[in-house]
């Protein structure tokens, strides 16, 4: 399985941001314009975006959707993944429709897992479900709640239903810079087969090569490491 590398573009009223371990309250402005954002990535090889609606995540509707279809139509070299509000069949046909590669469902793969299956059955590999775990269990609605579900046991009955991308987000290590919890990714990886991108904490190249070394890790995504200068989105490229 080859490691893929995400740069993260986090959008809260249109302009690019970080939240430090979801919260709101705790946000840092690193530019006013996410296509911006996304055409630097692009120029400096990035082959997939991660994109988040973090106003469409917390009100459950798309928000900034505009600035993900303009990368998508405007960038031709690189391919896009968003999440963040996308609730309906409608959401999806959206974005698919506009030329988004994948579409990340998160919150309802929780709250209506039976509409999650239908959407991974009929779109396929255009779905990715987006696992966040608070201490092993799914948070949702913006990392808001809380579940009373197991993230790899939500994890292995999508992959049964034939997820092929699950993204895993440890919220105790998000905007942290302190780390990956790799044990955790991996335990997702092992219990589905399937393609697990981590999420949160990677604040090194050491720890992208770790991941990378990780079994059935499938990639990373990047997002306050690079905006705070740790390394360049190029030597992230090459690990």
């Amino acid at each position: 399985m080859s490691f893929t590398i995400y740069p993260a573009i986090d959008m809260r009223g249109g302009k690019c941001v970080r939240l430090l371990q979801g919260d709101y309250e705790k946000e840092t402005v690193y530019g006013d314009s996410p296509f911006d954002m996304a055409r630097s990535f692009a120029a400096d090889g990035a082959q997939w975006i991660h994109m988040v609606d973090l106003d469409g995540a917390k009100d459950g509707k798309r928000v900034n959707d505009q600035f993900v279809i303009q990368a998508a139509k405007q960038l031709h070299n690189v391919k896009i993944q968003i999440g963040g509000g996308i609730r309906t069949e409608q959401d999806i046909i959206h974005y698919l429709k506009n030329g988004i590669d994948r579409v990340i469902i998160g919150s309802i793969a929780v709250s209506n897992p039976d509409f999650a299956i239908e959407m991974i059955k009929k779109y396929g590999a255009q779905i990715a479900v987006g696992i966040d775990a608070k201490n092993g269990y799914v948070a949702t609605h913006g990392w808001l709640d809380t579940s009373a579900v197991k993230a790899t046991e939500l994890g292995k009955r999508f992959a049964d239903a034939g997820a092929e991308t699950f993204i895993f987000t440890d919220i105790a290590t998000d905007g942290m810079l302190s780390g990956p919890n790799i044990t955790a990714v991996q335990e997702l990886a092992e219990i589905t087969g399937k393609n697990v991108i981590a999420s949160g904490g990677v604040s090194s190249l050491e720890d992208l090569k770790a991941l990378s070394a990780a079994m059935g890790i499938g990639g990373a995504i990047v997002g306050k490491a690079l905006y705070e200068k740790r390394f360049t989105l190029k030597e992230a490229l090459l690990v």
